[in-house]
């Protein structure tokens, strides 16, 4: 039986405005449990409440109600000991600008006691190909650097859990597929934040996406990939004298959800991708200059739960 290494019971977390009897539930009874070892991913629009669940289970910041437990402790009747399991990066807000990378790197490394850090630094510094750059100002370094120093430090700490709260934002697509690959190879617990939906897909094994403090659904990535090949969207561009007929044609197929007509065609919504082979079946009948399909994603789905 798999052990959970993170627990959720009732978190709420409720910030009171200066405004008299106004109040804003960032977190709303959020129940969730994290296995030793996965990969868990929060997907949100800002202000979901994402960041503020991180906080509390890593104890910078305490619920209004409810408890959590963090590897067997508690984090309201133990703190110390909960956060002594976690590693926290908060994008790359955890570094110091005006000291170079080695001298950030240094610093939390005494800060937590972590032994043989000399070697440490430059076996992560390596990995991370910022071995030339470990003696330059962090103030100099690129968007895409600074990230990766942050990821470095929060591994330096060594802990069996890492919570990472959008680690890859404002990156360009090979510093993603960079990290990505980084974070795969970590044999630990990673609940990761997020708005890129490509990230969440490609790293987690699990997906909770929660919207005004609230967990909507938690799935599998084997059941998100099974809902994204259902209310497939099919754009078709035909010869206009036809496309009344194919209208009337593709509406008496049950297979059909949607029909929507535009300027250039239609677009047809599939009630999955098992139905491509019937509606190419109808099609065959008419002349059809272009069709494709619109990609899915998770964002998608997220839409489809708010």
């Amino acid at each position: 039986m798999a052990e959970n290494i993170i627990e959720t019971f009732d978190l709420c977390k409720v910030y009171k405005l200066k405004e008299r009897g106004k109040e804003i539930k960032a977190l709303d009874n959020v129940n969730i449990t994290i296995e030793r070892g996965e990969n868990f991913g929060l997907l949100g629009p800002n202000g979901a409440g994402k960041t503020t669940l991180i906080s509390i289970l890593t104890t910078l910041k305490t619920p209004s109600s409810g408890y959590a437990i963090i590897d067997g402790h508690n984090i309201l009747e133990d703190p110390r000991k909960a956060k002594s399991k976690v590693s926290l990066m908060l994008e790359s807000d955890m570094l110091y600008y005006r000291i170079t990378a080695y001298d950030n790197l240094k610093f939390f490394c005494k800060i937590y006691n972590i032994t043989n850090y000399k070697q440490k630094i430059e076996e992560y510094a390596k990995m991370f190909g910022l071995g030339k750059w470990l003696y330059e100002y962090v103030e100099n370094f690129s968007s895409g650097m600074k990230m990766k120093l942050a990821l470095c430090r929060t591994l330096l700490l060594e802990r069996d859990i890492l919570f990472l709260d959008e680690p890859t934002l404002g990156l360009d697509v090979k510093s993603i597929s960079f990290i990505v690959d980084i974070l795969k190879k970590q044999d630990k617990t990673i609940f990761l934040t997020s708005h890129d939906m490509n990230v969440v897909e490609k790293l987690c094994d699990r997906v909770a996406f929660i919207n005004h403090g609230k967990i909507l659904e938690v799935l599998k990535t084997s059941e998100i990939e099974n809902l994204l090949q259902t209310n497939i969207d099919v754009y078709i561009e035909t010869m206009k004298a036809q496309r009344n007929q194919l209208v009337s044609d593709l509406q008496s197929h049950d297979f059909i959800n949607a029909i929507e007509l535009n300027e250039m065609g239609l677009v047809v919504n599939l009630k999955s991708r098992k139905n491509y082979s019937e509606l190419i079946s109808v099609l065959q009948n008419y002349e059809i200059i272009k069709i494709r399909e619109r990609t899915q994603s998770l964002e998608d789905l997220f839409l489809k739960l708010v």
